[in-house]
């Protein structure tokens, strides 16, 4: 016997019990984007590996190891599977100059790749959510965003979500931090593991997500990014969070948030859930000021953030939220040559007359139909025989609750399901 072929670790299929609740959750998100003016861009799976290597920065996990990158034959140029989008959609807003009338906001979903141990809310392929505004220098977009997402949850029925906000500063700033950073850490160099140890020199702030429970109390006494922020940036702060008690959104100033990313600065931004375990993070995003001139464009603002669908559709399950699941209205049995017509054509008019109708193929006599039509969940039993072929009608057998069977023309059919389905009868 040949042997079955699998998915890849760590990617996984969407089978048709899955699709529903995802679905809902993308319309959704899509909707509220579009709420507040932001446009959808889509851009390639594949892009060349140096546009990550220049955006994240040579130094960060993403590019040291969790990069699916590979060399096409045909060039031998480096290319790599997307890890995150920002980068892919300032290349294309300066590729196709679309910030030539002034700013863009923009959003984007898709599949992400990265090479890491799969876990529950941690995959090889994943989907995000993201968007970026482009050109807009101020927290009040920031904020907007931030305002958006609170919305979001709302609309999801989500409420177990934390806000936690903080300010990377400017270059400077952070220079000076990183500096007296290292001179700490250094102290405790005996307690690093492999991971710290690589990082000290490379990226100390990522130590101060480590895990590794040995460094505790250590993160816990590391010198603050806040204590070394410039006046403009803490200023740049200070207003965001008015806006933020303008609009009621609740949250938290957390010191040792600094994202991974070499990207960022100002501010940086978290939601996280407790229900998810380690996987608490749903979304996440700041500012990226200097990223749009790194990759080859005039200097101009961006900020934005992603969110990790995988993530929200397990705190969606966690928090119980009651997805709309598709119904069909009404499966068709038929039998006979001359039923199997009238079938097709009663088909198309409910079809016309917006009703979703499942159509039985393959035959089978009415009890092995019936049978089909059951187990599809459908409200009702449109049947075709030789009698309903003399009589130019059809039988209606309700599939759901109560309710007797009855002979009725195609239009009366059609009229009885629609007010069903506006009834919530089932």
């Amino acid at each position: 016997m040949t042997e079955k072929i699998q998915a890849i670790r760590g990617m996984n299929d969407l089978l048709p019990s899955d699709t529903p609740r995802w679905a809902w959750l993308e319309a959704n998100i899509r909707a509220v984007f579009g709420q507040y003016g932001y446009q959808e861009i889509r851009f390639p799976i594949v892009e060349t590996t140096g546009l990550f290597v220049r955006s994240l920065g040579e130094v960060t996990d993403i590019v040291e190891k969790e990069m699916y990158t590979f060399v096409d034959n045909l060039n031998g140029e480096s290319l790599t599977l997307r890890p995150e989008g920002t980068a892919s959609t300032i290349r294309a807003a300066l590729e196709h100059n679309l910030l030539y009338d002034g700013p863009k906001r923009l959003w984007y979903s898709g599949p992400m790749f990265r090479h890491e141990k799969p876990q529950r809310g941690r995959y090889r392929q994943f989907h995000q959510f993201g968007l970026e505004a482009l050109g807009f220098p101020g927290p009040d977009v920031e904020a907007e965003q931030i305002i958006l997402t609170a919305r979001l949850w709302r609309e999801l029925g989500l409420r177990d979500v934390e806000l936690q906000l903080n300010t990377l500063g400017n270059a400077d700033a952070r220079a000076s931090h990183r500096a007296k950073l290292i001179e700490y850490l250094s102290a405790h160099i005996d307690k690093f593991g492999e991971d710290e140890t690589r990082r000290l020199h490379t990226n100390p702030l990522r130590i101060l997500d480590s895990k590794n429970p040995t460094l505790k109390n250590v993160i816990a006494d590391a010198p603050t990014l806040l204590d070394y922020i410039d006046a403009e940036s803490r200023e740049h702060f200070e207003r965001l969070q008015a806006l933020l008690r303008a609009t009621n959104i609740v949250y938290t100033i957390n010191p040792r948030l600094v994202r991974g990313l070499d990207y960022y600065n100002r501010t940086v931004f978290e939601w996280v859930t407790t229900k998810l375990g380690s996987q608490g993070t749903i979304c996440a995003g700041g500012r990226y000021d200097g990223l749009i001139e790194q990759l080859g464009g005039k200097p101009a603002p961006g900020c934005g953030f992603a969110m990790g669908v995988e993530r929200l559709v397990e705190l969606m399950k966690e928090s119980n939220v009651n997805t709309a699941t598709p119904t069909v209205d009404a499966y068709v049995v038929h039998q006979g040559d001359g039923a199997q017509q009238a079938a097709f054509g009663a088909a198309e008019s409910a079809r016309d007359a917006g009703l979703e109708i499942v159509l039985h193929a393959g035959g089978g006599n009415f009890k092995s139909q019936l049978k089909r039509a059951d187990a599809s969940a459908a409200r009702y039993a449109m049947i075709f025989g030789e009698d309903e072929v003399t009589s130019g009608k059809l039988s209606l057998k309700p599939l759901r609750g109560q309710g007797e069977q009855t002979t009725i023309d195609l239009s009366q059919a059609i009229e009885s399901i629609k007010q069903g389905r506006t009834h919530g009868c089932i």
